[in-house]
């Protein structure tokens, strides 16, 4: 829409409908309906010192004998901080990233939320998650799911520290209101379920008992078997020219996303891999399994290493490079689902020089945060 010229008499009438809660779209109307997406949430790095630094000093300060349910931290960014309460626990407009800290004989108990949630294992092992009645170890790696309403909870029954990356859509369901929580009137879930993986060790084939699809077939996926989908990409086919080599998890019932609201995908970048860049409507946080390399956001260079988060804003220019000696691998996750739902989604590649950005400034996130 384009801006009207406001005359004086506009001007008074706007004062006198904005007391009775009206606006004119025709003043309203380029600011909400704009030509193409501007973002809220901004480009953004967490580090892995300062990400761990806070989750071993929570560790001495927050407990489960005093009523914690769950030790974690969200991943808020400062373009969503002055949402209140707490910025909606924001790190994207619908993404809400978190990282949690188990310690050995800890058990984080059953509840259940409108939300749709997800896990990323960062660090150790031992733990188990139980969902909806079935025990899924969980090791370095794997990506573990529970979809909105199913029960789950936590028990470490290992020896070493267990770190693992939390994924909600808490920014979506709160903005639309619908979000509902229950603690377990149980302290421990009975164990009723098989373990699912045992249903898919043959790959591209899908038991006959899922024929009819459900929201989590199989709600661990091991990242030997996604590693090794990964190499068979990576020794046989050429790289995507944007994001090198990349595999996304989904439900083997119905070959949509792992999760109904939130993509999943682990990426590998060569030595020597720089990537195109692109813009998109989705929003993607990033984190990096392994590898050293830097991503160039809208013009500046965000530098990233094994341990690191990174966001990527709705609409925002980027591109990847590895700059290291091994291959990068990177877990993400993204919000691609809702916007397809929507009949929302764009892909804009970047045509200037050569598919390249200039690098403006280097991201320091000790001064901008």
């Amino acid at each position: 829409m384009n801006e009207i010229k406001v005359t004086p008499e506009m001007e008074q009438f706007n004062k006198e409908i904005f007391k009775d809660n009206f606006v004119p779209l025709w003043i309203a109307g380029p600011k909400v309906m704009l030509r193409e997406p501007k973002s809220k949430p901004i480009p953004y790095i967490w580090k892995r010192d300062t990400i761990e630094r806070h989750l071993y000093k929570a560790v001495d300060l927050m407990s489960f004998e005093n009523g914690g349910d769950r030790r974690v931290l969200m991943l808020i960014n400062p373009g969503m901080a002055d949402l209140e309460p707490y910025g909606w626990g924001a790190t994207t407009q619908t993404l809400s990233v978190c990282v949690q800290i188990l310690l050995p004989g800890e058990e984080a108990p059953p509840h259940r939320h409108t939300q749709n949630a997800s896990r990323y294992i960062i660090k150790g092992t031992g733990t188990y998650s139980a969902v909806e009645g079935e025990k899924v170890y969980m090791d370095v790696g794997d990506y573990v799911i529970t979809p909105k309403g199913l029960w789950h909870e936590h028990e470490h029954e290992g020896t070493e520290t267990m770190i693992w990356m939390d994924c909600l859509d808490t920014p979506f369901v709160y903005y639309l209101h619908g979000t509902f929580f229950e603690p377990s009137p149980v302290k421990k879930q009975p164990i009723t379920r098989k373990p699912s993986v045992d249903k898919y060790r043959g790959g591209m084939v899908r038991p006959l008992c899922d024929h009819k699809p459900s929201v989590a077939p199989c709600p661990v996926y091991k990242y030997d078997t996604t590693l090794a989908a990964l190499k068979g990409l990576s020794d046989h086919y050429d790289p995507d020219p944007v994001d090198g080599f990349v595999v996304e998890y989904i439900n083997p019932s119905n070959g949509h996303a792992a999760v109904e609201t939130m993509g999943a995908w682990l990426q590998k970048l060569p030595v020597g891999f720089h990537g195109k860049a692109h813009r998109h409507v989705n929003s993607v946080v990033y984190h990096i399994k392994e590898g050293k390399g830097y991503t160039i956001i809208d013009g500046v260079r965000f530098d990233w290493e094994k341990g690191d988060f990174l966001v990527i804003p709705t609409w925002a220019v980027h591109e990847h490079v590895n700059k290291g000696t091994e291959e990068a691998i990177l877990f993400s996750k993204n919000d691609i689902a809702i916007f397809e739902k929507l009949d929302l989604q764009r892909v804009e590649d970047y045509t200037e020089n050569g598919g390249h950005q200039i690098v403006k400034e280097v991201f320091n996130p000790a001064i901008r945060g």
